[in-house]
């Protein structure tokens, strides 16, 4: 079987399972509803304070709904021994986890960004943010995608290894934040916002180029603990 037939079964198989599994799909948008509707009553209804944090508020909800999918990743692969006979066949590891990355970016990262919208006007954000949002969102969830993807790959096999990613991964999360944030900021204020999305590109950029060699890494040290 050619490598372009593997990695569209792999992808074939993840979406199958995703699809399976509607708890896990629909709990990143879950949490990211619940939460921004609580953020209004911690912190009161004035339209203009809620306005002020809109942006740096729909991204840190993200980022932790994002956070909340990446334990399972590889969990259940490893459960049923289809992550060991990932890592003996014949095809390179390094793209052979690019159809995990995909699935879950899309499910924990573009269908946020896509709900994004509904949620901004909820919270009250200007109607020239919430492009940049979506596209900010867009980008930054995919590295954040990657680096969760790593985090899930070396405490693949651990029990309540989800504390332990968060520890891992945090600290590479912040960037990421500051800047889409910051992308969100500056189009509400009038400023340049395209070197913030710039940035955001350039670490997706080599999130994809660089990430599956850290995964593919993860998973062989994780096989052989």
């Amino acid at each position: 079987m050619s490598s372009g037939a593997i990695y569209r079964a792999l992808l074939r198989r993840q979406i199958t399972l995703a699809l399976r599994r509607p708890v896990q799909l629909i709990n990143p948008a879950l949490f990211f509803a619940i939460v921004i509707v609580l953020f209004p009553l911690g912190l009161g209804p004035a339209p203009d304070t809620l306005s002020m944090f809109a942006g740096g508020i729909l991204w840190i909800v993200a980022l932790l709904a994002n956070m909340l999918g990446a334990e399972a990743l590889f969990q259940s692969d490893y459960d049923d021994g289809s992550l060991d006979q990932l890592l003996i066949a014949e095809q390179p590891l390094y793209f052979l986890v690019m159809p995990y990355l995909l699935v879950q970016w899309l499910l924990s990262g573009l269908v946020l960004a896509l709900l994004s919208p509904l949620f901004a006007l909820m919270l009250g954000l200007p109607q020239q943010g919430i492009a940049v949002l979506m596209a900010s969102l867009a980008l930054g969830s995919g590295v954040m995608s990657v680096l969760g993807a790593i985090g899930a790959a070396l405490t693949v096999g651990l029990r309540r290894g989800g504390m332990l990613i968060a520890l891992l991964i945090t600290p590479f999360y912040v960037p990421v934040l500051i800047f889409g944030a910051g992308a969100v900021r500056a189009a509400v204020d009038g400023l340049a916002f395209a070197p913030y999305l710039a940035l955001l590109g350039a670490m997706f950029s080599l999130a994809l180029a660089l990430g599956p060699v850290a995964i593919a890494a993860a998973l062989r040290i994780s096989a052989d603990a």
